[in-house]
């Protein structure tokens, strides 16, 4: 069985002010196009479909187009998960209609476990999609009190899948979720606080492949067979070093499988340049990719009048200046941090910290998740 994964288009990001539609339209022909290439039996996107919970028309469009396209022109079974960004209600809108075209959306958690189930050459592939799992939510559908993190959300429904599934079918696991191992960026949402997102990757063993969303470096964690698709764009200067693609599996009768990432070239690729502004400005006659997002990092000493205006005469694209002489290091940093990741847990330690002179104990920090949990789940409700 031939698969295209894929995962985290995050339509409708917003990068600095600029709406990057354009340029996941872009991607998302060369995705097409490898689809058509690989002759793929099967599509899956591995959640965050979108970048918010409502999204703007024109990446609803842009969706529509192209599932309309995969369905209907290349005629490819298409199986879709929602992800932490996504509104489950939302994605999950004509979903049992759908179904009966080869698009399979799984947007709301449903304690129903049954696969999707293909047919290759070799026999019956039954593929388990699972949509984004909020433990308090998966705690209320199952009555299981003892639900609180994401790896017993997970452990609690991969179990009930082994008890029930087909010994003799190859398995397919599709999740959004943070492994335990894998590499971050800085333009990924925390699933949670503390450590309660991650979950250990032997929790997938007895599966032949587990397409993953969230994470967007493509990248397999700990197993070849545990592997993130990664997103189909750089959405945060974190992640310049990163090479997007989609991946191709190539499924044998035994369930083992060739894994390649494929690429993708953007239409504006997302790069960090580094210098003096004079140095920098007569070295952009020699660049021939000029109109790529660049965040441009500073190394002179006296101050620079108008960097801005000058730099975006050369690279009209310039999104972000860092002046590295004023940084508290009083040098450039290797990575560049977009915004500071702070989890509630860990805002709320800080904040306990300054008023009460301690670190919260281990049963304050239960009693806060609990708290937050309950707040999550009515802000939900209200939207």
């Amino acid at each position: 069985m031939r698969i295209i994964h894929t995962a985290d288009w995050h339509l409708g990001r917003i990068f600095y002010g600029i709406h990057l539609t354009e340029d996941q339209a872009y991607v998302l022909e060369e995705f097409l196009d490898i689809v058509r290439d690989t002759k793929a039996d099967v599509v899956i996107i591995s959640g965050d479909i979108y970048d918010r919970a409502v999204p703007p028309q024109d990446a609803v469009s842009l969706l529509d187009d192209i599932i309309s396209r995969l369905v209907k022109d290349i005629a490819v079974p298409v199986i879709m998960i929602s992800g932490n960004h996504d509104s489950p209600e939302r994605l999950n809108f004509g979903s049992k209609l759908f179904a009966t075209s080869n698009l399979y959306i799984f947007g709301k958690f449903s304690p129903n476990f049954s696969p999707v189930t293909l047919e290759d050459k070799f026999g019956l592939v039954d593929i388990y999609p699972i949509s984004y799992l909020e433990p308090s939510i998966v705690r209320e559908k199952l009555n299981k009190e003892e639900i609180l993190t994401h790896e017993l959300a997970f452990k609690e429904i991969l179990n009930n899948i082994h008890l029930n599934k087909s010994l003799d079918r190859r398995t397919i696991l599709v999740a959004h979720a943070t492994v335990l191992g894998g590499t971050t960026s800085d333009s990924e949402r925390p699933l949670s606080i503390g450590g309660a997102e991650t979950v250990d990757p032997s929790i997938f063993d007895g599966f032949n492949y587990v397409a993953l969303g969230h994470l967007h470096k493509p990248q397999s964690v700990k197993k070849e067979y545990i592997r993130y698709a990664g997103s189909i764009l750089k959405y945060s200067f974190s992640e310049v070093s990163h090479k997007k693609s989609v991946t191709f599996i190539e499924m044998n009768e035994k369930g083992g499988s060739f894994i390649e990432e494929i690429p993708l070239s953007p239409r504006h690729d997302v790069r960090i340049i580094k210098g003096k502004l004079e140095d920098i400005l007569a070295g952009s006659e020699l660049d021939a990719n000029r109109e790529d997002y660049i965040m441009v990092m500073l190394m002179d000493e006296h101050p620079v009048l108008n960097a801005m205006a000058k730099l975006r005469k050369v690279y009209p694209n310039t999104l972000h200046i860092e002046r590295c002489q004023f940084m508290p290091s009083n040098s450039c940093i290797n990575t560049y941090v977009e915004h500071q990741c702070l989890s509630e847990k860990e805002i709320f330690s800080s904040f306990f910290n300054q008023v009460t002179g301690k670190d919260m104990s281990i049963e304050e920090e239960k009693a806060f998740l609990q708290v937050l949990e309950k707040l999550r789940a009515k802000n939900r409700e209200a939207s």
